[in-house]
């Protein structure tokens, strides 16, 4: 199948050819799709097995000391988790000399920005997400209620941070974890890394614990509670820190019907599906 299609939505009368897949029966249609299924299946025990790999992987003491400009003053790296043990930090260009500076910041670190679920989640699982850029806060406070970021923290750089973790030049994620004053750098990723960041899912699995649930595959030790028992409203963690009891009991019910259907298959992730 054919179908002509604009190149340019402003061009006038400029088309070209698109050349698109067959249009087929459901029948076909359906056993097409199931045939994608599988390796969509395989993709994601390949994507939680790697995840398990990461949470393997050896830590480095961070030694030095760093300070951050926020809302309240300054703090130091070990406050950025906000009580929490692991700690997200995504390096977004915002400061003179970037493009759009000083209405915007970067385009590409925006539309990260843009893609953060509400972070009450990510907190719920003992992790702090922050980003950090070189504008003062005044501007980054402006920023965030211009563009509705006003759910990020969002921290000014004061000194080598972004040059000692790999980010002075260009966006890039790293991963901490702390245990009281102690503080390791756990993981990093950049370039297209960074396109699948923004939700909660995502975020968990570059951490050290992984998001925490039973089904995964983590060190001995590792922190891990029924899935789905956790979930919550962004709105109703604080004021519900046990699970709901109903709750418990819908997720149950939930996840044996979703086993019973005749089209379920094992996901090789435990009880997740």
């Amino acid at each position: 199948m054919t179908a002509a299609t604009d190149n340019d939505a402003n061009a006038p009368a400029a088309k070209h050819t698109m050349h698109t897949p067959p249009v087929v029966s459901r029948t076909d249609w359906e056993r097409a799709r199931e045939q994608m299924r599988v390796k969509e299946k395989a993709q994601t025990r390949a994507r939680d097995a790697l995840a398990a790999e990461r949470r393997r992987m050896p830590w480095m003491a961070v030694d030095g000391t760093y300070a951050f400009e926020g809302p309240a003053g300054k703090v130091s790296l070990a406050q950025l988790f906000d009580g929490r043990r692991q700690l997200i930090v995504y390096r977004a260009f915002f400061e003179p000399g970037v493009f759009g500076w000083p209405e915007h910041a970067c385009r590409g670190c925006s539309m990260v920005a843009d893609q953060v679920a509400h972070v009450a989640h990510l907190n719920a699982r003992d992790t702090t997400l922050v980003f950090v850029s070189r504008a003062p806060q005044a501007d980054i406070a402006r920023l965030k209620a211009r563009m509705g970021w006003q759910h990020i923290p969002w921290f000014s750089l004061t000194d080598r941070f972004d040059a000692d973790f790999g980010v002075d030049e260009w966006h890039g994620t790293n991963v901490f974890y702390r245990d009281g004053d102690r503080v390791w750098r756990t993981y990093f990723l950049n370039n297209r890394g960074d396109e699948q960041m923004g939700g909660t899912w995502n975020y968990l699995d570059i951490t050290p614990l992984g998001r925490q649930e039973v089904w995964e595959d983590s060190p001995q030790g590792y922190p891990q509670t029924p899935t789905y028992k956790w979930w919550n409203w962004h709105d109703n963690y604080d004021a519900q820190a046990a699970p709901d009891r109903k709750w418990v009991e819908i997720s149950e019910a939930g996840e044996a019907a979703f086993r019973n259907r005749p089209d379920a298959t094992d996901t090789g992730a435990g009880t997740k599906p």
